[in-house]
């Protein structure tokens, strides 16, 4: 059944749809460029004469970014430009109503999407793609690709954590500091519980989303040696975090927790707060790594699409890469380091780098060996 959403969009993308379909085959009729991108893109669409609506554009992978800070290509990079260019994403798709045209490479089936800032964007993104008709996802891997701050406990800037638990930090209840009963540390606790880590914690409804951890660990195993970049900037950076062994270490690949919410908060007794949070919902089993804002907005989408049976959320990967502390080192402010890294992330273009390198491996990997990988999900029983 056709979404009334796309029918209008449809009727204007034939042209650019039936080129696509074509490059997708073996006799490729050479397009016609057309000047319809979104204002944000250089790129051009493609366009025929006529379609056939009958069959979509099948897509292996899904990039998912969530920002870009210009235009596409050519300037300073947000989370989506490396790919975009790297991978040759050159076919531009509009995205009706949506918060970034759709970007496309017919001879790997790569598509490149920006979600927008947030959980409520990045929910309405995948909801968007996974419904349009325009596309085939349903054997896709999404690879949502992403800055984060990171916990100097744990990692330094730069470095890339591939996450299982996806822990939501906006779902709760709050009573402010200043009202709370003495014997509580926090205002902050679970919906359904009577205060903070209340031991009766109840089963999450949108507190706590698993990616599959068996493709999480593939995908780890596959890229855990990989040397990231690093430069002088970072490593003075890591260096004032005297009190962090983890911060001081050139950037690596590892695994760990992602907090999603939608307030960017900063400081030692907000961290505090994060592994804590992490921890409650996981039952101990996480630790608390990444910050971020969409995470668990995406996996609500993509869990609500897989039961509908138009994805497989057991092919999500999340990949966050620090681009900042999530707490000031030794001797700095909360106030003063946040305001500081607002005006420029200190390892933006080393975990953007990092992101690149990392997630791409994973992907070549896909691609090269999709014979396998389409029909079965690595880490999985039958791939053994």
């Amino acid at each position: 059944m056709t979404h009334p959403h796309f029918t209008k969009a449809r009727l204007l993308l034939a042209p650019a749809l039936l080129s696509l379909m074509a490059a997708c085959g073996d006799n490729a009729p050479e397009p016609i460029s057309e000047p319809e991108a979104d204002a944000a893109s250089s790129m051009v669409v493609l366009a025929q004469p006529d379609m056939d609506e009958s069959t979509p554009l099948p897509v292996k992978v899904v990039i998912v970014t969530m920002f870009e800070i210009g235009e596409d290509s050519g300037d300073q990079a947000g989370e989506f430009q490396l790919w975009n260019e790297r991978l040759d994403l050159d076919t531009v798709l509009p995205n009706p109503g949506g918060h970034h045209a759709y970007h496309y490479n017919p001879e790997t089936q790569i598509l490149g999407m920006v979600t927008g800032i947030g959980t409520a964007k990045s929910t309405a993104a995948i909801m968007g793609l996974g419904h349009d008709d325009r596309f085939d996802v349903s054997k896709a891997y999404w690879l949502v690709a992403g800055i984060a701050g990171i916990d100097p406990e744990d990692a330094s800037i730069g470095s890339a954590a591939w996450a299982t638990y996806l822990v939501d930090g906006d779902l709760a209840h709050e009573i402010d500091p200043r009202e709370i009963p003495e014997d509580w540390e926090t205002g902050y606790f679970a919906r359904y519980t009577t205060g903070p880590n209340d031991p009766n914690r109840p089963e999450p409804t949108g507190e706590l989303f698993i990616a599959n951890t068996a493709l999480r660990d593939w995908a780890f195993e596959l890229t855990k040696d990989i040397e990231l970049p690093d430069d002088p900037q970072i490593a003075e950076e890591r260096a004032s975090f005297t009190e962090h062994p983890m911060a001081q270490k050139p950037p690596f690949v590892l695994k760990g927790a992602q907090l999603a919410a939608m307030t960017f908060w900063h400081g030692e007794m907000m961290n505090d707060w994060a592994n804590d949070w992490v921890a409650y919902w996981t039952d101990g089993e996480g630790d608390f790594v990444t910050s971020a804002m969409e995470d668990t907005g995406t996996f609500q989408a993509l869990t609500y699409l897989d039961g509908a049976g138009l994805v497989d959320k057991d092919r999500g990967m999340v990949l966050r890469a620090g681009s900042n502390y999530t707490m000031p080192p030794p001797g700095v402010t909360a106030v003063d380091y946040l305001l500081r890294e607002n005006e420029e992330y200190s390892g933006l273009n080393a975990a953007l780098e990092s992101l690149y390198l990392v997630g791409s491996t994973v992907i070549d990997e896909l691609i090269e060996n999709w014979d396998v990988y389409g029909d079965t999900v690595p880490g999985s029983d039958a791939a053994e």
